[in-house]
């Protein structure tokens, strides 16, 4: 088995693991035998747990970035915003244990948190934050919208309802929640 899929193995042990039982409660032992590698295969891999965990967030936050910017290449910037969207609500819903994992453990892992929040904030509300802009500057949005906290919101409503969904209604289709979702982000929740 080559290195990189050695560490796609590892990734996804690690990512169910730790959104099942939590960062501090999961042990290598545990991530390797999910794995089905011996315990040593994660240490020469990372050198540690916590060096999997970073690993892992950015593995898993730079492929959401690449898939939101797929989403929006070649769009213009409203039809790329919406297609964003779409975008991270199917990654989020196929990776939901990856979701969990944002959620639970990039907030709470004492000082290290930062790291992460930042790596989102750049990679992720960034992509995001790059059509608003454009949808600015072309006048598509009204040219005093404060791109920044627009794109966290964009970020966080999607990640919000994609928990919802996978948690709590599971056999929605995603078409009907991201078509709920384009209404908002549209501001059609009182027209008819």
């Amino acid at each position: 088995m080559t290195s990189s899929a050695t560490r796609d193995r590892l990734f996804a042990a690690a990512i169910e693991l730790i959104a099942e039982r939590g960062f501090t409660a999961t042990t290598v032992d545990q991530i390797a035998e999910r794995a089905g590698v011996a315990k040593g295969t994660v240490y020469y891999n990372f050198g540690s747990k916590a060096a999997l965990f970073d690993s892992l967030l950015e593995f898993g936050i730079g492929r959401l970035a690449t898939a939101l910017r797929d989403a929006a290449e070649g769009r213009e910037p409203l039809a790329a915003l919406e297609a964003i969207v779409g975008a991270e609500l199917e990654f989020l819903g196929a990776h939901d244990a990856f979701a969990r994992l944002l959620i639970a453990e990039t907030w709470r892992r004492g000082g290290d948190w930062q790291h992460a929040a930042t790596m989102i904030r750049e990679r992720v509300i960034g992509t995001i934050a790059d059509v608003l802009r454009t949808a600015v500057e072309t006048g598509r949005l009204r040219p005093d919208l404060d791109v920044g906290t627009a794109a966290s919101a964009v970020f966080g409503m999607v990640l919000a309802v994609a928990m919802d969904w996978r948690a709590l209604q599971p056999d929605r289709p995603r078409k009907e929640v991201e078509s709920t979702l384009l209404d908002l982000l549209r501001g059609r929740l009182t027209s008819l």
